[in-house]
């Protein structure tokens, strides 16, 4: 290694430059990516078990070699419907707030390597809206950008149902739809 070369390390260690790996994939046409340390594995695939009383987003549970693992479709986390799986799907098993749980995405792209200063925030719009954004930031690679989910955000409520403990927010949900059922069958 010549002086030079030792220089630029030392310069980008003392930036705090820090370059990270993703894999991006995507639902509904969009690129997501989430850091590649959290990933156990990737999977195609395979039929849930549905849980009662569960958001429409928790597809159920799976048996991972004699652990269950509940599967969560961020299509419809992300309020575009339920994910007509098939099986070119994929899921990507993840380890979250120390739980392993799994997503369901339309394919995996890439892999990516992210400088911690080509991360952008994610752009303030202020709707009155109270809901945390399930965004970290996004990047710009290779002429298309890609949003980079935090994974704690994503899993918030489910980790919350898992736990025993339903969110307000979603008894609330579950029961403007009840209501809802009961208004049409007048």
């Amino acid at each position: 290694m010549d002086k030079h070369d030792f220089n630029s390390i030392e310069k980008a260690v003392s930036q705090d430059n820090v370059i990270m790996q993703f894999i991006t994939f995507t639902v509904h046409d969009q690129e997501y990516a989430i850091e590649i340390t959290t990933i156990r594995e990737i999977k195609g695939w395979s039929s849930a078990t549905p849980l009662p009383n569960t958001p429409a987003y928790m597809r159920g549970v799976i048996n991972l070699r004699g652990a269950v693992v509940p599967i969560l479709d961020l299509r419809c986390r992300f309020g575009l419907g339920l994910t007509h799986a098939s099986k070119n799907n994929v899921v990507m098993i993840v380890r979250v707030a120390d739980r392993v749980m799994g997503i369901l995405a339309d394919a995996v792209s890439d892999i990516i390597n992210v400088s911690s200063d080509e991360i952008r925030p994610i752009p303030s719009i202020d709707l009155n809206d109270t809901n945390d954004t399930v965004l970290q930031g996004i990047v710009n690679t290779e002429n298309r950008m890609v949003a980079i989910l935090s994974l704690d955000r994503v899993f918030d409520h489910t980790i919350d149902i898992l736990d025993g403990r339903i969110p307000e927010e979603i008894l609330k949900t579950n029961a403007d739809i009840a209501d809802k059922a009961i208004d049409t069958t007048q």
